[in-house]
């Protein structure tokens, strides 16, 4: 560890001496914090676009609000395990020691106990609605992220790869309660997303990497001083979000204008991950994170808007005029 480094942890301890500030200031603001509600939309949003580009004609938006309602008490569920576990690392670290477990807000008891009841009602919701397979995933995702995830965070930098795992798997979901199987497009949907948080999670990581290494989390950046690695790795995982966006279109999911945001957002996420690469510094590092979750919204809307297959005649005449290809037979979702 360089002394640079070491230096600004010491400077994190002296500011940890003064008094906690709770994050959230009601019952409703506490409950927020403790299931990640702003994060945890972005987990829905997702579920939501597996529900869409799994449809073969019409959303169904039956099955839609089933799914996100389960999906959503199963993330709220790995939230809630997740920061009772790891409440004595967050009360180490100044972006998190104002969560509510580690600032005393409410006890431990009681968040686990909702933790398996959201986890249980989520999983029967979606077994109930939508079928046993986005069910058994839910209930699988909550385990992996409680119980491998969370512990692996001060054991290795390998813990990024669970963490990934974790987030593809809500498009997942939402493509099984629509066609009942894990098809090409449940791969690719899960593919992108895991590919996505990579860049995104070290990023993050690389701001604030002092306090992660006072919470004792064996984050890339922690271990990587220079950032030479930690930036090599940041770019090699957004150069395939190009190839992996256009897949969804050579997939027949989306169409041509999909293609076309994809591959200027894919185009410009990669800039900003060689600037970082170039550079190895907060403010571009920082650029990367927001590049990062504008790029996600923006091509999943792009998707989302330009559904199912289309000829290049669409492109250039208008969609009305175009012939629309029949989707293929692995991706037609079932009555």
């Amino acid at each position: 560890m360089t002394t640079e480094l070491s230096d600004h942890i010491a400077d994190i301890a002296a500011d940890m001496r003064g008094p906690v500030t709770p994050r959230a200031h009601s019952v409703l603001g506490i409950w927020a914090e403790l299931t990640k509600a702003r994060l945890n939309a972005m987990v829905l949003v997702t579920t939501a676009v597996g529900c869409a580009l799994a449809s073969a004609g019409p959303i169904p938006w039956r099955i839609l609000g089933w799914t996100t309602l389960g999906t959503a008490l199963a993330a709220a569920s790995a939230s809630l395990l997740n920061q009772l576990f790891e409440r004595r690392r967050d009360g180490l670290m100044l972006r998190t020691r104002g969560r509510p477990l580690p600032a005393q807000q409410i006890g431990p008891a009681t968040v686990f106990t909702v933790a398996l009841i959201t986890g249980y009602a989520g999983s029967a919701v979606l077994a109930d609605t939508v079928g046993l397979l986005p069910a058994a995933l839910a209930a699988f995702n909550i385990l992996l992220y409680a119980l491998l995830y969370t512990p692996l965070k001060p054991l290795t930098t390998f813990n990024t790869i669970i963490g990934a795992i974790c987030g593809a798997i809500p498009p997942v979901i939402g493509w099984t309660a629509v066609t009942g199987r894990m098809d090409q497009g449940a791969w690719l949907l899960g593919g992108l997303l895991f590919v996505w948080q990579i860049p995104h999670f070290l990023a993050l990581a690389w701001m604030y990497r002092e306090d992660y290494a006072r919470g004792g989390h064996a984050m890339l950046p922690v271990r990587d001083t220079t950032g030479e690695l930690t930036a090599q790795v940041v770019l090699l995982t957004t150069l395939p979000l190009i190839p992996l966006g256009l897949s969804v279109t050579l997939l027949g999911l989306a169409g041509i204008w999909s293609a076309v945001v994809t591959l200027a957002a894919g185009l410009g996420f990669v800039a900003l991950s060689v600037e970082f690469y170039r550079k190895r510094d907060d403010r571009t590092a920082r650029r990367v994170f927001l590049g990062s979750i504008t790029y996600l919204p923006v091509v999943l809307l792009a998707m989302t808007l330009d559904r199912g297959p289309v000829t290049l005649e669409a492109f250039f005449r208008g969609r009305g005029d175009a012939t629309v290809q029949t989707i293929p037979e692995p991706l037609k979702a079932t009555p």
